[in-house]
C-alpha cells in the first residue's frame, strides 16, 4: 500500500530590524504554501538586527525549529526570504528536512499554473537560473569524494556537477533562444497595434486583486456575445499569460485591454527577468488601471509593492487610474468616483461604467466635436465616419450630407479639404 505523501510544513521568518510588513509577509507565505498544496502546521519567527550568514536563523533557533518540525511531523521547512546555497545546505544537514525558500515556492506555483508554451518556457528559465548557483554550492562537498587536486585527478562528484552545470547552461541558452523568437513575434504584433493608433490600457496590480474578473466584467458590459472571457479564479497567480482583448464601445471608439501577471512582494528577480518580455506590454501602454483588493486591510502596502514593481519595469511614468475592487465587502458606498479612483465591485458589476468613463476621458483626448458637409461625390466619407467616428445627426442638403459627429482629430484633418464647408469645432 502506498504511503500518503507528507505535505506538512513549518513556515519560518526572520524579522530584520522590525520590518513594518513582517506580519503580513508571513501570512502571505502561508497563502503561497497553500497555493502549492502544502499544509502549514506551524510557524516560527525570530527578531534580529542581523541575519545569520551560515543558517539564516540563530543557532539556538535552529534547534528549536528542529524540535518543532519533528513534533508536528512536518516534512518541509519554508523560509520567508531567499536563502543562499550554503544556508540551504547547512539547514538541510541540521534539520534533516526538505528546506524551501519563498522564491522556490513562488517558482513552483508559477510552474504549476503556466498554461501557454511561452509561460512554461519563462518559468523553466527562472527555475534553472535559481538552481545554477545552488549546484555550485555543492561543489566543495562533492569535490572531496575523489581526493587529490588539479584537473586530472578531480573528484567524480565534481566532474558530474560540472556536467550538470553545463547541461543546465545549455538548456537555459536553448530556452532563451526560443523565447527570443516569441518576443520578436510579439513586438511585431505590438508595432502593428501601434500603427492602427488604437490606445492600449493595461490592468496591473497585486495577485488575486481581481484583474481578470474586471476584464471579464468590461467584456460582458460592452461585448456580451464575444465569448472572449479570460480565466478568472480566486487564487494566487491564476493569470500568467498576457491576454489582449479589443473593447468596442457603443460610440464607435475602441481600445485594447491587456490583462497581466499579478505582482507579489519579493517577486523573485529570476521571474521578473524571465517574464520581462511579457511585462513589456505594461511599459508600452497608454494608460494603466491598478486593480486594488480594497477589502484587504493591507491594501495600501499592496499598492506600494505594485508601484515598486512598475518602477522596476520602467513603467512608472504611465498615467494610472485606481480601481478599488471588492468595495462591497467593506461597508463603504459604491460605485463612486474620486479623482483618479473608482470604488467598485466587479462581483456586483457595479462601477464598470464609471471606470470606463474615466478611461475614455484619459485616452480619447485627440477627438474633436464637429459639423461637416460632405459633397455627394465623396459619399464614401459618410460611410467612413459612420464606422470610424460617432455620428450624432445626419441631414441632407443641396450640396451634400451634413454630419454632426465626434471623430479623431487626425481623421478630421486628413479629410477636411474635401468638406463642402468648414467644421464648427
Amino acid at each position: 500500500m502506498e504511503q500518503p505523501v507528507n505535505n506538512k510544513a513549518v513556515i519560518v521568518g526572520v524579522n530584520l530590524n522590525d520590518r513594518p510588513d513582517f506580519v503580513y509577509s508571513m501570512e502571505e507565505l502561508r497563502n503561497l504554501a497553500e497555493a502549492c498544496n502544502i499544509e502549514v502546521v506551524g510557524e516560527l519567527t525570530q527578531n534580529v538586527a542581523k541575519i545569520n550568514s551560515a543558517h539564516y536563523l540563530g543557532t539556538g533557533k535552529v534547534g528549536e525549529l528542529s524540535a518543532l518540525a519533528e513534533g508536528l511531523d512536518a516534512s518541509t521547512v519554508i523560509f520567508n526570504d531567499e536563502l543562499s546555497p550554503s544556508q540551504i545546505r547547512n539547514l538541510e544537514s541540521e534539520l534533516q528536512k526538505k528546506v524551501m525558500d519563498r522564491t522556490l515556492l513562488i517558482l513552483d506555483i508559477f510552474a504549476e499554473r503556466a498554461q501557454t508554451h511561452e509561460a512554461q518556457l519563462q518559468v523553466e528559465v527562472a527555475q534553472l537560473q535559481y538552481m545554477l548557483p545552488r549546484l555550485a554550492g555543492l561543489r566543495e562537498s562533492l569535490g572531496r569524494q575523489g581526493g587529490g587536486s588539479g584537473m586530472k585527478n578531480k573528484g567524480t562528484g565534481e566532474t558530474k556537477l560540472e556536467l550538470d552545470r553545463r547541461r543546465i547552461e545549455d538548456r537555459i541558452a536553448g530556452l532563451q533562444a526560443e523565447l527570443e523568437k516569441l518576443v520578436a513575434r510579439r513586438q511585431v504584433q505590438r508595432k502593428q497595434r501601434q500603427k492602427t493608433g488604437v490606445p492600449v490600457v493595461c490592468l496591473v496590480g497585486y495577485t488575486n486583486a481581481g484583474k481578470s474578473s474586471l476584464m471579464n466584467a468590461i467584456l460582458d458590459q460592452y461585448m456580451p456575445d464575444s465569448n472572449k472571457q479570460v480565466l478568472a479564479k480566486d487564487m494566487l497567480f491564476a493569470t500568467l499569460e498576457t491576454s489582449v482583448r479589443s473593447i468596442d464601445l457603443p460610440d464607435h471608439k475602441s481600445f485594447l485591454l491587456t490583462d497581466t501577471v499579478g505582482f507579489v512582494s519579493q517577486l523573485p528577480h529570476h521571474l521578473v527577468k524571465a517574464f520581462r518580455s511579457t511585462l513589456e506590454e505594461v511599459a508600452e501602454a497608454d494608460l494603466l488601471i491598478q486593480v486594488v483588493d480594497y477589502a484587504n486591510l493591507e491594501y495600501e502596502r499592496l499598492i506600494d509593492v505594485t508601484n515598486e514593481t512598475l518602477k522596476a519595469l520602467g513603467a512608472d511614468h504611465i498615467p494610472m487610474l485606481y480601481a478599488y475592487n471588492k468595495t462591497d465587502l467593506t461597508g463603504e458606498k459604491y460605485p463612486r468616483v474620486e479623482g483618479d479612483s473608482v470604488y467598485l465591485s466587479v462581483k456586483e458589476e457595479a462601477g464598470i461604467e464609471e471606470l470606463t468613463a474615466l478611461v475614455k476621458d484619459r485616452i480619447f483626448q485627440d477627438y474633436v466635436q464637429c459639423e461637416v458637409v460632405i459633397p455627394f461625390t465623396e459619399g464614401r466619407l459618410v460611410s467612413y465616419f459612420n464606422v470610424n467616428g460617432h455620428v450624432q445627426a445626419t441631414s441632407y442638403e443641396a450640396n451634400g450630407t451634413r454630419l454632426t459627429m465626434e471623430c479623431k482629430r487626425a481623421d478630421y484633418e486628413k479629410y477636411r479639404h474635401l468638406f463642402a464647408e468648414q467644421a464648427a469645432e
